[in-house]
């Protein structure tokens, strides 16, 4: 995808939500938590259907990734994290444990013929 819109994570959230990617999630006590149906997730509920690497213009150590997540549950949406030496440990190794065969780019808008309308 060749989008001149999508450079930054704000402007990725906003596609992904337009896809029904709306859900929002944060970690607490080792889980990742839904944040409007506090239902409790563990890696293994967890599918990774893309994910987005940045790294900051101004300072190249401020980077982050935008996981597009489906649970099993049902529910769908993103969570930006950060990674490199700025990054949560705890949250980096709960992401890192998701099942491989649970990660795919099946929802990936850079591989979508129909995000060059966007």
């Amino acid at each position: 995808m060749d989008n001149e819109f999508a450079k930054h994570e704000k402007d990725y959230i906003k596609i992904y939500e337009s896809k029904g990617y709306t859900s929002g999630f944060h970690f607490k006590d080792g889980t990742l938590v839904g944040n409007a149906s506090s239902d409790t997730y563990q890696p293994e509920d967890l599918h990774i259907v893309a994910e987005h690497r940045y790294e900051g213009m101004s300072n190249p150590s401020d980077m982050s990734i935008l996981y597009v997540i489906e649970t099993n549950k049902g529910e769908k949406g993103t969570m930006l994290i950060g990674f490199g030496p700025t990054a949560d440990l705890e949250l980096s190794e709960f992401f890192n444990a998701i099942p491989e065969s649970q990660i795919s780019d099946k929802a990936n808008i850079n591989l979508d013929e129909d995000s060059s309308t966007l």
